[in-house]
């Protein structure tokens, strides 16, 4: 009789700041990908303290906890693909740029969330600018709302700021239109060539928190399985609706999605 153990599922690593109501960050990456079959491995980049109605406070870790974390990870286990959220700082957006950079062949999910759903900032410029030189060139799929959008392209028109962002050396470009009026949320993939796909979803009644960091990592777990990254997002975007259409008040601010809807 074999000894050996199962195989692995798909592992899957995050770059995220912590989330108190596990909502958001690093909770909600970590049940995304378990939900979707991954085992997820995290690397802390900030503290937050927050509930579901805003963030009052964030401490972002040293640059060196971020490689020391991700490096004994990465020395041990082979992951099928990278997701980053909340870095932090600056120097934090730097040493995860150096980290993905040394496994540029894994796929390198990042949701650039510069503020939170009350407008919180979570990005200064200077992370800002750090995003663009050194983490957009090594993504393959960004996934900012409209908003995020503008400001990290400069533009108005939302192609624009897809063929901008592209530009900077994204492979693709998921533009995600919650903030955008209409009964219907329209979501749409650019690449380098312009539009991939558009989908289009009935736009739910409240407000709710992680929803983008729901998103992205049901990306990243979805290319962790073997998707290429135009079906990978669509079956993201349908686990993600999903999520929203099934969620619950945990407290008096946003709705939390159920990552475990069905079940």
């Amino acid at each position: 009789m074999s000894t050996s153990a199962p195989p692995a599922p798909p592992l899957v690593l995050t770059f995220a700041a912590t989330d108190p109501t596990s909502g958001a960050g690093l909770q909600a990456d970590l049940l995304t990908l378990a939900a979707l079959g991954c085992h997820p491995l995290s690397v802390v980049t900030a503290l937050t303290a927050q509930d579901t109605s805003g963030v009052a406070r964030v401490l972002a870790m040293e640059p060196g906890w971020i490689t020391e974390q991700a490096t004994r990870v990465l020395d041990d286990m082979a992951v099928a693909a990278f997701k980053a959220g909340v870095l932090g700082s600056a120097a934090n957006v730097r040493a995860v740029s150096e980290i993905v950079a040394a496994h540029a062949d894994v796929p390198f999910v990042v949701d650039p969330v510069l503020a939170s759903g009350r407008g919180d900032r979570l990005a200064d410029e200077d992370a800002i600018e750090a995003l663009r030189e050194s983490i957009l060139p090594r993504t393959t799929v960004l996934t900012p709302n409209s908003i995020e959008a503008r400001r990290l392209a400069g533009e108005r028109d939302l192609a624009a700021c897809a063929r901008a962002l592209a530009d900077h050396g994204c492979e693709y470009v998921l533009i995600t239109g919650t903030h955008e009026a209409g009964s219907e949320v329209v979501n749409t993939l650019f690449d380098e060539g312009g539009m991939v796909r558009e989908d289009r979803w009935p736009r739910l009644p409240h407000d709710y928190h992680g929803s983008g960091c729901t998103l992205a990592s049901a990306i990243a777990a979805y290319l962790a399985r073997g998707l290429e990254p135009a079906q990978a997002v669509g079956e993201a975007q349908r686990f993600t609706w999903h999520t929203l259409a099934a969620a619950f008040a945990a407290g008096g601010g946003q709705l939390l999605p159920n990552r475990f809807y069905g079940r």
